[in-house]
């Protein structure tokens, strides 16, 4: 059996694809010499589509080019114009049509359409009903709610999934209060409608303001679109908007305290087979037209204002037989992340008592007050937690839930969180009462004592330091540095390299991404490819220094090629120009010695430090050089303050430091990220070489990433473009070789970057299971979001590099798994 189905953009923008579709079928029928195009866009037929059960069936949907407003506006057109499409489906060989959207709504919901023609047709909204009524079931179950003691608001009355959605829930004995159109309905006749035994339970109302002051569990479900503003909805609230156009006017920020979810969709996944797909995602009343099809059924099941619970509950059963279920939830398109829902029992529960809990503030003023868009990106992939404690290689929320961290900061906790001696330190200064800001009355004490430790374990013959309070500002004062120590101005450094985000060490970051915004940069800053020393050597001449990392962290830790540091060294020594190795990320134990570039015998001219150096409790940079740079730039009264700054340099962040450098040269962690980083890279490698999609494991020391295969993808997005092409009717495929060269550029460049970002997304997939399945903090790194950086704590032990090895992989066998491999 054939069916037919009509569908119609619920937006000016899809109406618009609508009519671009339309133009590129009339130019191919043209072209073909067939005249014409009608004025709708058939859009591909579902092949074959078999259920569970054997039974079969195959259908045509069509696209009208009209909006909502456009067809209830003018009802006798619209209704005209609709039944044409019928008959026009009914002579294309459907034996069953199903009415969509506002289809199904113009001529007393379908039934002036029926009368008309000589072919059944269903407004599908049984199905809907029940897809939104099983949903609701679920919400409450997960929630912990029982439907009996929650008074439900239903929006929409007296329209048919409206009113049939009431009597569902009053046959459960939930409490309704039933908002009806204003100034167009008799609430009291609205009401005469239901069974005597119901009507203590329901409450009709023409005020939808009173209906959600009632209420914070809603159904809506009315034919108007856009009567419901999610900022105006109380905390707590659960609302499922069953309406297209969508009832609930979404907030440009998503609220916490709200949870919208889409309502009246089935899922069929992989339980039918059809030549063309069936969406995650099928509204319940084109669900209900391919059922009815399967079951050889070509009726009017659905039409009318009156739907019987009855039949609503058979077109459910007969749905989960042919293997339709409801459609998990959804906010706009999107799944909810997982944990999501569950978790919004505590955001009710809060609500009723009139509280919200620290976490639940904290996300809110985060994503209100500090970044919305990170904080959206967050909720999006299941990392918004907010974490009370940390100790170790462990954070913890305020419920208790343990994590172990393999992001330390990106690489602020080498020592780990809150290192008893390191917080001990900070502890008895403070409350000994030293003076911690007196650096510009008088002699730092700490200070001096702390640039003295770092110039002896520091490589080479470093003698003098200056402090600041963070390492992109250790990086501006080392280009500062150069320049006045060397009377030249260009700075050379590597492609794909992070110095920071200030102007001066954004100058000297090699990825485009991060300077777009901010051009003119620093002038006379050059760069050249990571690793080539005849580079190097052409663009040094002349230059005041060449700065680098012995490891790209934020580059995707990428490790310099053997004998690399060395060399540039040698190269810069020839020229007359600084080296100044950035051993922010790198230093202090991280890579397996005190600084990376020891291992390679390199003595730089400049050492920039951060991060670790102060255990990550307190802001501390520090710029370490020798007294032949430290006096040509300022070895005179005037030039001796030419640079300084006002936090820098104080006794507490330095006595912080002290402590902290105690702890790495006492508790040995050099050597111990040196053992257990070759331990993790080599159960890395174990579990990670079946799956394809892992491009390398990589890294030295407790410094290493996982990179994703950047053409995993590849020529998904051309192929997916091909295949529709190829199914749409009328030879659209033909249009592509005519063109502009400038269009099929820019698309294939789009394609590109589909592709790339759906590694992207593969990354962030992987970050999020690994938090939420495993408990184990990971992220991306700054320059690509294709590798997923892994830099624990330094005091990790073997049993946490085993568990994180596990972990891994597990993920990636239920990603492959998904993938369809």
């Amino acid at each position: 059996m054939k069916f037919g189905f009509l569908v119609h953009p619920v937006s000016a923008q899809q109406q618009n694809m609508i009519r671009a579709a339309t133009l590129l079928a009339a130019t191919v029928a043209g072209r073909a010499g067939r005249g014409p195009a009608a004025p709708y866009l058939p859009v591909p037929s579902f092949g074959h589509i078999v259920s569970p059960t054997g039974a079969s069936c195959s259908g045509e949907v069509r696209y009208i080019p009209h909006t909502a407003p456009d067809l209830l506006g003018h009802v006798s057109e619209s209704v005209s114009y609709v039944i044409d499409q019928v008959r026009s489906l009914h002579d294309n060989g459907a034996a069953l049509v199903g009415l969509g959207g506002a289809t199904s709504i113009i001529g007393n919901r379908g039934q002036r359409i029926a009368d008309q023609v000589d072919i059944p047709v269903t407004s599908g909204n049984s199905l809907t009903a029940h897809a939104a009524h099983r949903l609701l079931h679920e919400v409450l179950d997960t929630l912990g709610e029982d439907i009996g003691t929650v008074p439900i608001g239903v929006i929409g009355a007296p329209g048919s999934i409206a009113t049939a959605l009431a009597s569902l829930l009053l046959e459960d004995g939930a409490e309704v209060v039933l908002a009806c159109r204003k100034g167009r309905v008799d609430p009291l006749l609205v009401l005469a409608e239901f069974p005597q035994r119901h009507r203590d339970r329901v409450e009709v109302t023409t005020d939808l303001a009173d209906c959600l002051a009632k209420t914070t569990v809603v159904l809506a479900a009315s034919s108007s679109g856009a009567i419901v503003e999610e900022t105006a909805l109380r905390p707590g609230t659960v609302v499922i908007d069953v309406a297209l156009p969508r009832d609930v006017v979404h907030a440009e920020r998503p609220r916490e305290d709200v949870l919208i979810l889409d309502g009246g969709l089935m899922t069929a996944g992989s339980a039918l087979g059809s030549g063309f797909g069936l969406s995650e995602q099928l509204n319940g009343c084109l669900a209900e037209t391919i059922v009815l099809a399967l079951e050889q059924r070509p009726e009017s099941y659905s039409l009318g204002r009156q739907l019987d619970p009855a039949r609503i509950g058979e077109i459910g059963e007969l749905a989960a037989r042919h293997g339709f279920r409801v459609a998990r939830p959804a906010r706009l398109g999107r799944p909810l992340p997982d944990g999501r829902l569950a978790g919004f029992a505590a955001v009710r529960g809060r609500a009723r008592t009139g509280g919200a809990d620290e976490s639940t503030l904290a996300r809110r003023r985060f994503a209100t007050h500090v970044n919305p868009q990170v904080g959206s990106m967050y909720a999006v992939h299941g990392l918004d937690r907010v974490f009370t404690t940390g100790h170790g290689a462990v954070l913890a929320t305020a419920d208790g839930t343990e994590y172990l961290d393999f992001v330390a900061g990106y690489g602020c906790l080498n020592v780990g969180h809150n290192h008893p001696a390191v917080t001990r330190a900070a502890r008895g200064f403070l409350t000994g009462g030293q003076p911690t800001f007196v650096q510009y009355t008088s002699v730092p004490a700490r200070t001096g004592e702390l640039a003295e430790r770092l110039c002896h374990l520091a490589p080479g013959t470093m003698e003098r330091v200056f402090f600041s309070n963070s390492g992109t500002e250790a990086v501006e004062a080392a280009l500062k540095m150069a320049r006045a120590a060397t009377g030249r101005t260009r700075i050379v450094y590597a492609d794909n390299s992070f110095h920071g985000k200030t102007l001066g060490a954004l100058s000297v970051t090699g990825r485009e991404s991060h300077r777009a915004q901010f051009h003119p940069l620093v002038p006379d800053c050059l760069r050249v490819p990571y690793g080539d020393e005849d580079e190097l050597r052409a663009a040094v001449a002349g230059a005041a220094a060449f700065i680098v990392e012995p490891v790209q962290g934020e580059g995707g830790v990428v490790v310099a090629p053997p004998g690399y540091l060395a060399a540039a060294a040698n190269i810069c020594r020839e020229a007359g120009a600084l080296l100044i190795v950035d051993e922010i990320q790198t230093g202090l134990g991280r890579t397996g010695t005190m600084f990376a570039c020891e291992s390679q015998l390199v003595e730089p001219d400049i050492l920039c430090l951060a991060k670790s150096l102060s255990g990550g409790l307190v802001p501390i940079g520090a710029t370490l050089t020798t007294a032949a740079v430290w006096d040509a730039a300022y070895a005179s009264p005037t030039r001796s303050i030419a640079h300084t700054s006002t936090f820098g340099g104080g006794n507490f962040a330095a006595a912080v430091a002290l402590a902290t450098l105690d702890v790495l040269v006492g508790e040995e962690l050099s050597t111990r990220a040196d053992r257990l980083g070759k331990r993790l890279r080599a159960g890395l490698e174990r579990v990670c070489a079946p799956f394809d999609f892992i491009a390398e494991t990589r890294g030295v020391g407790l410094m290493n990433a996982i990179a994703f295969d950047p053409g995993y993808f590849a020529g998904a997005t051309g192929a997916a473009v091909s295949e529709s092409l190829t199914r749409l009717p009328g030879g659209l495929f033909d249009l592509s070789d005519t063109l502009p060269d400038t269009v099929s550029e820019s698309l294939r460049h789009a394609g590109t970057a589909v592709e790339q970002a759906l590694t992207e997304l593969l990354c962030m997939r992987f970050v999020s299971a690994l938090g939420t399945r495993h408990r184990i903090l990971t992220f991306i790194t700054a320059n690509t979001n294709q590798v997923m950086r892994i830099q624990p704590p330094l005091v990790v032990d073997e049993a946490d590099i085993d568990r994180f090895v596990e972990a891994t992989g597990e993920v990636c066998g239920t990603l492959q798994h998904r993938l369809g491999h």
